[in-house]
């Protein structure tokens, strides 16, 4: 840690005020703090009790409000607050070591500040939701197959290092090795918001374990990640508009799927959306999972249509567009696993495919941070 002297570390405690009050205001969250205590004065009203539902809601956006701006004000009083306890405890006592300490408090207030920084980036609308991953392997048979399924262990070990609970609602088991197609439901604290930079293509080279040649293969898998879809959302979805298929569950069984005859296919006929769930026994369980999926499509595709509406009126044109390769993987002939989106790069592979994703997570946030 480097020690700031005294003139320096007042400087910076009045940069940092200065830093914050520019976040204050590009994350409009004076505005939901207005809003909040205008909810708080709400529900000391006894007539909203008179109205359970309308009550619910009024808790439901005061909570969320609570928890997004909750660690906003406790930092803004600690920065705040800073330069008068440096000026107070430097009055008081003199010498290196006082210095050292508030340089170290300095540091801890500025550490906190930039991970709330970065949640700048977890302040979309669906951020704070559910969400459902998807991974489907390329073109390539066996390889691809095979490398859905590692992508698969390394985002279920990454769930449970985030303390994530992930149910895995469709699992259909490759030709001899690997997976066809896997999606889980993830459920946690800004789940889709941390998982919003994993939707593209990922791309694979090794030396294949499936060629008695020892050749360098390169194999790709798609990874698509929605939103779960809360009932505050309407999407409606009409009847004659679906097919719905019934089948004996396939895979593994016992760790992914019961074997039963309740597994559900659903069609968007004027989309022609797919989705499937085969996790529950109960046919009845597994279309309302197949029903979530659905609307998250649907939602997802009408969010699209307006971006891309947006885009025409602004004549701009993102440089990363969905289905391009975000990521490489590299085992052979060296090791580096690359995102080409923020050029954030590892040599250290075996971590990662462990779970150790926050590096990644963190750099694509960054680059995106309002």
């Amino acid at each position: 840690m480097e020690v700031k002297p005294l003139k320096e570390l007042i400087k910076a405690s009045k940069d940092l005020i200065e830093r914050l009050d520019d976040r204050w205001s590009i994350l409009n969250l004076q505005t939901e703090l207005d809003k909040l205590n205008s909810l708080n004065e709400r529900t000391e009203d006894p007539n909203l009790w008179n109205d359970p539902v309308k009550a619910q809601d009024v808790n439901r956006i005061k909570t969320r409000l609570e928890k997004k701006l909750t660690p906003w004000i406790e930092i803004r009083a600690e920065i705040k607050d800073f330069p008068d306890l440096i000026e107070l405890t430097m009055e008081e006592e003199n010498g290196e070591k006082v210095l050292e300490e508030l340089n170290e408090d300095f540091y801890k207030i500025m550490e906190k500040f930039e991970d709330l920084e970065l949640l700048g980036a977890l302040s979309g609308e669906d951020d704070s939701r559910n969400a459902f991953l998807n991974i489907h392997p390329g073109a390539g048979g066996t390889e691809s197959q095979d490398w859905a399924e590692i992508l698969f262990r390394m985002y279920s070990r990454y769930f449970e290092k985030k303390g994530y609970h992930a149910e895995v609602v469709d699992y259909l088991e490759g030709d001899g090795a690997g997976i066809k197609n896997v999606t889980i439901l993830v459920e946690g604290d800004y789940a889709f918001g941390f998982l919003k930079g994993e939707s593209g293509i990922h791309r694979l080279v090794r030396i294949s374990p499936f060629d008695a040649n020892k050749k360098r293969h390169t194999s790709f898998a798609s990874v698509h990640v929605t939103p779960e879809v809360d009932d505050d959302i309407n999407i409606e979805i009409d009847e004659k508009d679906l097919r719905i298929d019934t089948y004996r569950s396939s895979g593994s069984g016992g760790q992914h799927v019961n074997k039963t005859d309740s597994a559900v296919r659903m069609t968007h006929i004027p989309t022609g959306i797919v989705v499937q769930c085969q996790n529950e026994r109960s046919q009845i369980k597994n279309r309302s999972t197949a029903m979530k999926m659905l609307k998250a499509r649907l939602y997802e595709l009408e969010k699209k249509k307006s971006e891309e509406e947006q885009e025409k009126k602004s004549s701009e044109k993102k440089d990363i567009a969905w289905g391009s390769q975000i990521r490489s993987y590299v085992f052979h002939p060296y090791n580096l696993i690359k995102d080409h989106r923020t050029d954030y790069e590892t040599g250290n592979v075996s971590p990662i495919m462990d779970g150790e994703l926050d590096g990644f997570i963190m750099a694509y946030l960054k680059s995106i941070k309002p």
